[in-house]
């Protein structure tokens, strides 16, 4: 049964309460266990049951999930789903797509396109965001049918048993071909959009590992030599792991160490790069590899995606200049 919980009863079970049962081998939050025992369907052997009941050894506990659904306005907008199963949907998001909407994007967002796709196949669930990227990043977006999805997937996040991994191209040449930023990130009291280094932010841990590098001049426009201010020489494909999960944390640790990432129009601007003047039109940053564990069973499940199109042909044009 799609959002629901389906367990058969163990010897370790006996003298255990339905609601701890969930939350021994489901780990199911307070919230969602007050949102079953209003309006879930408990069932022991098929019969009606409680949070309070007991069950015996063999008997198959069955929980449906309280019915939920989203209230965005299905628009028909390209989706790529590269991974689905009862509780998880996951997104290969286009880079320019906005995930959900805000004051300035109330519309044309990605939850507008899965409430589409919910429409056309006849299906009812409220769309949980799990993780939510950039409007110009593009990359894997993790999507939960159900509150112990979210739940369970959010904690896995936390305790660091999740591992998310992007492409990034960014300016300039790294002296070391692997390393670990451990620099605290917080608001930019200058600038209501940036967030930055400082030593009262929050703790934030990115890994990085250089898979290429290229020493060329700094390009600009349609990817010609830049003849202008001279900012930064080089580029670099990196690799980057994120430990922690902070506002902008991979765009504020690659520019304080000096590489911002190529086509960041809103950290580039401290390294000289106005909008239209980099080598790339969009922050060159692409969720690519995500691992996580199913959260009803447990098992491993790997994802990657491809770099897209608009990166793939900017590294091209860098390599043709570097020949």
């Amino acid at each position: 049964m799609e959002n629901a919980i389906t367990y058969v009863w163990t010897k370790e079970d006996e003298g255990l309460y339905v609601k701890e049962v969930l939350q021994r081998r489901f780990a199911v939050s307070s919230r969602l266990m007050r949102k079953i025992k209003t309006s879930g369907q408990i069932a022991l052997d098929g019969r009606a049951a409680k949070l309070r009941d007991k069950g015996r050894t063999g008997q198959t506990l069955t929980v449906a999930f309280p019915k939920e659904s989203s209230y965005f306005e299905p628009e028909d907008i390209p989706l790529d789903v590269v991974y689905e199963d009862s509780d998880l949907l996951v997104v290969n998001k286009q880079p320019f797509l906005v995930v959900h909407p805000t004051k300035n994007y109330q519309s044309g967002t990605l939850a507008n396109a899965l409430a589409y796709r919910l429409q056309e196949k006849g299906e009812r669930w409220k769309i949980r965001f799990i993780n939510r990227l950039d409007r110009d990043t593009s990359g894997l977006v993790l999507v939960a049918k159900n509150g112990h999805a979210q739940d369970a997937v959010s904690s896995q996040m936390e305790k660091g048993t999740t591992v998310k991994k992007y492409l990034a191209l960014v300016h300039g040449m790294f002296e070391k071909a692997e390393g670990r930023v451990d620099l605290p990130i917080d608001k930019d009291p200058d600038h209501k959009a940036r967030r930055m280094v400082r030593e009262d932010g929050y703790p934030s841990t990115t890994l990085y590992k250089v898979l290429q590098s290229w020493d060329v001049p700094d390009l600009g426009p349609d990817f010609k030599p830049w003849t202008g201010e001279k900012r930064i020489e080089g580029y670099s494909l990196v690799e980057l792991t994120l430990l922690t999960g902070r506002t902008h944390q991979i765009r504020v640790h690659m520019t304080h160490l000096g590489h911002p990432i190529a086509g960041d129009e809103l950290y580039g601007q401290l390294y000289g790069y106005e909008a239209g003047t980099d080598v790339l039109g969009r922050q060159a940053l692409h969720a690519y590899s995500l691992k996580l564990a199913q959260p009803m069973t447990g098992e491993p499940i790997e994802l990657k995606t491809a770099m897209p199109a608009d990166m793939a042909e900017c590294i091209e044009r860098i390599e043709h200049f570097e020949h």
